[in-house]
């Protein structure tokens, strides 16, 4: 009979999951000597390796996570150098700027561009000054024809994603910070765990 496998409990399954995450987070975070290289950024790349842009604080980590939200959902090409470029002047943490960017790619960049059309729409269509009428036939009658381009898909469309840049710098700020603050306190515990365990077995020995 053939052996059966061990299944994995839930925690080894959770470790799993984020050791894979942690090494693709890894793969996909710039480095000082990619960006020291890289051509495009080669004649001002002595801006962006500034140690105080690669530090890990509890400042610099939701302010890069937070730019490259905005840089994900704002520019639509060449999102890594924007959320760059934003992270210089706050002094956020770079590589994370440039990791969160990737929550907009080819893969997901359909479906964002579907969901900002439909948020879009909703808000335009609840304004409060409309009483009822969607806003597109507000600005059609008030403002000229000119102007209803802006409600358009296309227009619709920007504005969704407007607001989701927004949604998501704040949440992502939001949550990282909670996060890193976890994380640090996780590491304190632990210190101070081992440093019991050691003071404990040095009295042990001791006695």
């Amino acid at each position: 009979m053939a052996e059966r496998k061990p299944k994995l409990s839930d925690k080894d399954f959770a470790a799993q999951t984020i050791k894979r995450f942690a090494r693709w987070f890894e793969s996909k975070m710039p480095t000082r000597e990619g960006m020291e290289k890289n051509r495009y950024l080669k004649p001002i790349a002595h801006r962006f390796l500034r140690s105080d842009l690669w530090r890990f604080t509890r400042r610099s980590v939701p302010r890069g996570v937070a730019l490259g939200m905005l840089a994900a959902f704002l520019i639509p090409v060449g999102q890594i150098f924007g959320a760059v470029f934003m992270a210089l002047p706050v002094r956020a943490n770079v590589p994370i700027a440039a990791v969160t960017t990737f929550i907009t790619n080819p893969f997901t960049y359909p479906f964002w561009i579907a969901a900002a059309n439909q948020l879009g729409k909703f808000i335009l269509r609840i304004d409060a000054m409309t009483y009822g009428q969607p806003l597109n036939t507000q600005i059609r009658s008030e403002f000229g024809e000119w102007l209803s381009w802006l409600v358009r898909e296309a227009g619709v469309t920007a504005f969704g994603f407007l607001v989701l840049a927004i949604f998501f710098a704040a949440l992502g700020y939001v949550v990282s910070s909670f996060g890193w603050r976890w994380w640090i306190g996780k590491k304190r515990q632990r210190r101070l765990r081992k440093f019991m365990d050691n003071r404990q077995m040095q009295d042990g020995s001791g006695a």
